[in-house]
């Protein structure tokens, strides 16, 4: 097959150039920031996701890298525990669930891709501004760089719309495409410098959204001299209106949430003080896209945030961009001389997954168990947890939620 451009150098189309890379096929990564600077706060990437850069050989580079999630908490706003549960090797997965900032997974990506597809074909700078296709091929055009100059089209076999919430290819194929949509949660995000806390390796929900919810877990390991760890947190509420446009990036203010949170104060974790010792807040509106009938058009499609952008919950963001990445490369060497069919099978097999995720993230996210305890208690502190939910209701929802998004034990090993 010719060249596949990968237009996006996000961990979706890094993961799909090493991907196609793997499988002998040519690409060129066209990224529109004229400089790789360390961006966002912490992902989590979940055993499927995890099998996939094992695949790629990144396995020990990210674990260096991560901590290592080994289970789930749940809290309520009075730091009472609700359900605890074993994730990743802990649950008997054979590949880890991984808590990772995302500027470290990206340049271990990065890091990776420039190595084995050379330097010059990871292109910076280079803004997309549309893709012309023909019958023998694409031409991926580009506004001027930093210096004023225009660059050169790219022609290739056929181009990927990675890139990204704010998509140009997506916004070619879809112009008329509705505002994104608000579930009516704004998001606050920020990463802090913290002694370890539970096993120092959770992953703690507290809360239900209409009160406030915060996840926490840990991304880096001994970050100073005295062994603190760089602690992920994510605040979500229950708001009419928000400020915020779709920027992952835009600052935030601690002042503007804390009322919630004032009086989170554990024996476990002093919520108030961690939050107020941040390095970085960011602020999100909780939005997504309804999904698309299809994404692929010809010799054009898309992948990850840029096909279908979810609302961040039960971490899916980067896990599915990561799965999107080994079936297009697996069927685009499968059907050489035939993109336009290999496209249209990818669609097939990753668009009904994704769509699923979307719509199950707006109703039933995996941490439904605070919804359910929050409306059983009256948001009141509770006695004893078994006379509210059973552990069995519990486990049938996080379990639910796993087979959709495709990471629970049965369907991995049949994988």
């Amino acid at each position: 097959m010719d060249e596949v451009l990968v237009v996006g150098g996000g961990v979706g189309g890094l993961t799909l150039a090493l991907c196609l890379h793997r499988n002998g096929i040519p690409c060129r990564v066209l990224e529109a920031a004229s400089e790789i600077r360390a961006l966002g706060v912490g992902v989590n990437i979940l055993p499927h996701g995890a099998a996939e850069l094992a695949r790629l050989g990144l396995e020990q580079e990210l674990l260096r890298r991560c901590v290592q999630t080994d289970e789930a908490n749940f809290f309520n706003r009075f730091g009472q525990l609700i359900h605890r549960e074993p994730l990743g090797r802990h649950a008997g997965y054979a590949h880890p669930q991984m808590s990772i900032h995302r500027a470290d997974l990206h340049l271990t990506l990065l890091s990776a891709a420039r190595e084995r597809l050379g330097g010059d074909r990871i292109l910076l700078d280079r803004r997309c501004v549309r893709v012309a296709q023909d019958a023998a091929g694409v031409t991926a055009h580009f506004s001027p760089d930093a210096s004023g100059a225009r660059p050169p089209p790219a022609r290739g076999s056929v181009a990927i719309g990675c890139d990204g919430i704010h998509s140009v290819l997506r916004r070619q194929l879809y112009p008329d495409e509705g505002d994104p949509k608000y579930t009516g949660y704004n998001m606050w995000r920020g990463v802090t410098r913290w002694p370890r806390f539970l096993t120092g390796a959770s992953l703690t929900r507290i809360g239900w959204l209409t009160t406030g919810k915060m996840v926490l877990y840990p991304v880096r390991n001994d970050v100073d001299a005295a062994g603190r760890q760089l602690l992920n947190w994510v605040f979500e509420v229950e708001t009419d209106t928000y400020r915020a446009r779709r920027d992952w990036n835009r600052p935030g203010h601690v002042e503007d949430f804390i009322r919630y949170i004032h009086d989170w104060t554990f024996d476990w974790l002093d919520v108030p003080a961690m939050v107020r010792a941040s390095e970085v807040v960011l602020e999100y509106p909780m939005v997504d896209q309804d999904p698309l009938p299809r994404w692929s058009f010809g010799r054009v499609t898309l992948l990850g945030d840029a096909a279908h952008p979810m609302v961040p919950r039960g971490s899916n963001g980067a896990g599915q961009a990561i799965l999107d990445a080994r079936c297009l490369a697996d069927l685009l060497a499968c059907r050489t001389g035939e993109p336009e069919a290999a496209l249209r099978a990818y669609e097939a097999e990753r668009l009904p997954v994704t769509t699923n995720i979307v719509l199950t993230n707006r109703r039933n996210p995996p941490d439904a168990i605070l919804r359910e305890v929050y409306l059983r208690t009256g948001d009141k502190p509770f006695t004893r947890i078994e006379d509210v939910i059973s552990r069995e209701e519990m486990l049938a929802i996080t379990g639910s939620y796993k087979r959709v998004a495709g990471y629970d034990l049965e369907t991995l090993a049949a994988r």
